[in-house]
């Protein structure tokens, strides 16, 4: 099939992999304009760009769709696939590939619309996601579903851990699709608008742990914001960030966030209900450190409380 590809982050590649290795002609590859990035604040162009001219394919970026149209109707493309391109496409785009625009969504729909679907399903404990194949509308992820290949969420699944899995799933599941896609688009299944739920986007402002919740509750997100926002709190004025930790859910007496034991087995602070292990750290600027080794470095002094400067 002659195929528009629209993408730009690195979940995105896999699926452009695969649709090259199965054959289909890569017509025009759309992503988002290079941005600043980088102590430096260089120009860099995104994972799907540095892709797009490893194979020598033809490279869009417009700053929006708004004006798109003409130019991708030169293109002449049997489908266009999007996955995390970033950009919303108006009505006009959408009808302009001959059988519309196909979504690579990283949830099973309609759970999780939205902008970070990977993360939100693990910060509510969900123990599944999957992929979702969605005959694109004018609606955010409200499209019809051509198909769904569930994934399994593991208890030690970070955000990271499973982006790369889904990601490899989205590539194998758009080319199945796409094998087929008269026999999928003749049984498209509408979505249940009343079993949404909205991923909202991640923000900066989320890192920050609040000890009052449940250790079940920290657990979840210390897995879900790896590798980013990542979570952290304050040892007096020492910056702490969290990247591996267990939950416990034995009562205890103390108040939350205090350090109730520091040994190699790891940090354990009390929670809102229960307490958690920490297991690998790092102190702002310093490298991530299994517990044992970073309190060679900084011996944490039990009793003592943190994150009364967890917004430091």
């Amino acid at each position: 099939m002659r195929v528009i590809f629209a993408g730009t982050p690195d979940f995105s590649v896999a699926a452009l992999e695969a649709l090259l290795a199965a054959g289909h002609e890569i017509v025009a590859v759309y992503t988002q304009p290079d941005r600043q990035a980088g102590r430096g604040r260089k120009t860099q162009a995104g994972p799907v760009k540095l892709c797009a001219q490893k194979y020598g394919l033809v490279i869009e970026q417009p700053a929006t769709m708004k004006d798109a149209a003409t130019r991708m109707q030169e293109f002449s493309a049997d489908v266009m696939v999007v996955v995390a391109y970033g950009i919303i496409l108006p009505a006009e785009i959408l009808q302009t590939p001959k059988f519309g625009c196909l979504n690579i969504h990283a949830s099973l729909l309609p759970r999780w619309r939205g902008a970070a679907p990977i993360h939100r399903a693990i910060e509510a404990g969900d123990i599944e996601s999957g992929i979702t194949i969605m005959q694109m509308d004018a609606g955010l992820d409200t499209g019809d579903i051509l198909a769904t290949f569930p994934v399994k969420i593991e208890t030690t699944d970070t955000a990271e851990d499973l982006h790369d899995r889904l990601s490899l799933v989205g590539a194998r599941a758009i080319t199945e699709v796409l094998a087929k896609l008269d026999s999928f688009q003749k049984t498209p299944i509408p979505q249940q608008q009343e079993l949404a739920t909205y991923a909202k986007k991640l923000s900066r402002n989320e890192s920050a742990i609040n000890w009052a919740e449940s250790c079940v509750q920290l657990e979840r997100k210390i897995r879900a914001f790896n590798p980013w926002p990542g979570s952290q709190t304050t040892y007096e004025d020492t910056v702490l960030r969290i990247w591996q930790a267990e939950s416990n859910n034995e009562s205890h007496q103390s108040e939350p966030g205090s350090i109730l034991s520091a040994d190699k087995s790891g940090i354990r602070i009390a929670c809102g209900e229960g307490s958690l292990l920490i297991t690998e750290l790092q102190r702002a600027g310093g490298k991530i450190l299994p517990a044992a080794d970073f309190l060679n470095g900084i011996p944490l002094q039990t009793g003592k409380k943190l994150g009364d400067n967890a917004n430091a």
